[in-house]
């Protein structure tokens, strides 16, 4: 495991390096490591790193999630307003039209398999959208409308919105039902999530305001919370939806309404951590890449792929309708609401673990839309901001 350890943060740093030269973003370089070393291609990660990536990945996760609720002014969120509800789930749903009106004809699967498939590709990344938006917001790019939070919170939430619609679809198509029940998990989860991240949050200010201890045993307090809020959404599942991602950040937040000082400090040090977390979230999402799939599924996903996309940006386009934003802000943000990683790599393949028809193609279209949405959101994120967005 230390082999396989050092191996993906040396050569994680190296080839991000390498990209960042080109101009290209460090991600890619880092996805390329996780190719490279994985079970696919020169099969040099220990098999307990490969068995444990699902939790290591969440761990990065976790750590950037909290970082972003720390720097999310919560009244800048409410200066966006209705904006912001709707890029939760417009564009996602937009999407998952798309490829409900896009693989069965191209190929051959019923409208219940292109469900799954839609709910897999149209989660958002956080793990490449939200480093992003907290340089943006220090950079002060974006921050008269308020930019960078609006993609940054819906980024949340989406996904929430598109996981528990791909459980309900699953589940259909393991022979079980699509029940009401199901549909009103996404609102409760969303709100369970939010309530227990705040009181979270404001049992945390109280704590650090009346006992003193340095900012390194606040940082270990604070991610030991957030690991604990995850915990609780995998001990209640299947009685009562809880959103641990959105608790977490949640939590977060309430620190900077209350505590602002120290949630700056903090934040800081969360970017620390992210600078180890990132590398090992990205090789890790690499290394569930296999080649083999995704060139065997050729021009056709890759066809659904952006096609749907163009449904996304379509959804982002209409959230953004009678808003203070100018059209070059409106383009950032369709092109900022396009990354894929995280989601795809951790759901892509429970499908064909299920034993469902769809099973294989669904992990190939997911493997894809990590390849190409990944980099090519980041990189135009990265080029686009300061030719689009107000400094």
């Amino acid at each position: 495991m230390l082999t396989s350890l050092a191996l993906i943060f040396l050569l994680g740093l190296i080839l991000g390096s390498i990209f960042s030269k080109l101009k290209l973003p460090s991600l890619l370089g880092m996805l390329f490591t996780g190719i490279l070393l994985g079970p696919y291609v020169l099969n040099r990660l220990d098999t307990s790193i490969l068995s444990i990536s699902a939790d290591l990945r969440q761990l990065a996760l976790v750590i950037i999630l909290t970082r972003a609720g720390l720097a999310l002014n919560t009244h800048d969120l409410k200066k966006v307003g209705r904006p912001a509800i709707l890029m939760c789930f417009i564009p996602a749903v937009f999407e998952i039209i798309g490829i409900l009106l896009l693989a069965p004809p191209l190929l051959g699967i019923s409208l219940l398999d292109a469900a799954i498939m839609g709910t897999v590709v149209a989660a958002v990344s956080p793990a490449v959208i939200v480093p992003r938006m907290l340089k943006l917001m220090e950079e002060g790019y974006g921050a008269k409308n308020s930019i960078p939070q609006l993609i940054m919170a819906g980024a949340s939430v989406d996904d929430i919105f598109v996981i528990v619609l791909f459980t309900s679809f699953t589940a259909l198509a393991a022979g079980g039902s699509f029940t009401l029940a199901t549909i009103l998990q996404i609102p409760i989860s969303i709100i369970l999530g939010i309530v227990v991240g705040i009181l979270s949050g404001l049992g945390l200010v109280i704590l650090f305001k009346n006992f003193h201890m340095r900012d390194s045993a606040k940082t270990l307090i604070l991610l030991s919370i957030a690991f604990l809020l995850i915990a609780l959404e995998k001990a209640l599942k299947g009685t009562i939806p809880l959103s641990g991602l959105l608790a977490v950040m949640s939590m977060g937040a309430t620190l900077f309404q209350k505590y602002t000082p120290l949630a700056k400090r903090l934040s800081s040090k969360f970017s620390k951590l992210w600078v180890g977390a990132e590398i090992l979230l990205f090789v890790l999402v690499g290394a569930t890449v296999d080649l083999k799939y995704a060139a065997s599924a050729g021009i056709i996903a890759l066809f659904i792929i952006l096609g749907a996309l163009l449904f996304r940006m379509l959804g982002v386009f209409l959230c953004l309708l009678k808003t203070n934003l100018s059209l070059k802000e409106r383009i950032f943000c369709m092109i900022a609401y396009c990354p894929k990683a995280t989601v795809q790599a951790a759901i892509g393949s429970i499908p064909l673990a299920m034993g469902l028809g769809c099973g294989q193609i669904v992990l190939t279209v997911a493997v894809l839309s990590i390849l190409i949405t990944a980099p090519l959101g980041a990189l135009g994120i990265d080029i686009s901001y300061k030719h689009f967005l107000e400094h």
